[in-house]
């Protein structure tokens, strides 16, 4: 009735199953010795750190994204379409800058007397 018996398999010789259990063994130390070097604190550690470098590598090309088109817009403020300075924007930012700057000195003076 259906299936195949043992009998339809021809037998296999002792020096066939010994040579099966030994290439079993030689898998079973390959993936030990792999399994070994997986489990490693320092191969853990070498892929945290690997991680966490691509995490902050990631992070910097945004922040560098962003910060670039900060700067632009900054620029677009100060420059027009063809790249020549406007004046009018560019004085009044100058005297701030400096009116802050003078504000600072003036601040840490006081602080020192």
């Amino acid at each position: 009735m259906g299936g195949a018996s043992t009998q339809d398999k021809p037998e296999r010789t002792a020096a066939q199953i010994e040579a099966d259990i030994e290439r079993t063994r030689e898998r079973l130390a390959v993936n030990l010795d792999e399994l070994a070097v997986r489990i490693h604190p320092s191969t853990i550690s070498a892929q945290v750190k690997a991680k966490a470098m691509a995490a902050v590598e990631e992070k910097t090309a945004k922040a560098y994204v962003a910060a670039s088109g900060l700067v632009e817009k900054a620029r677009a403020q100060f420059v027009d379409e063809k790249g020549q300075p406007r004046k009018e924007r560019i004085v009044p930012a100058a005297l701030v800058g400096v009116g802050l700057v003078l504000l600072v000195a003036a601040s840490r003076k006081r602080r020192k007397d």
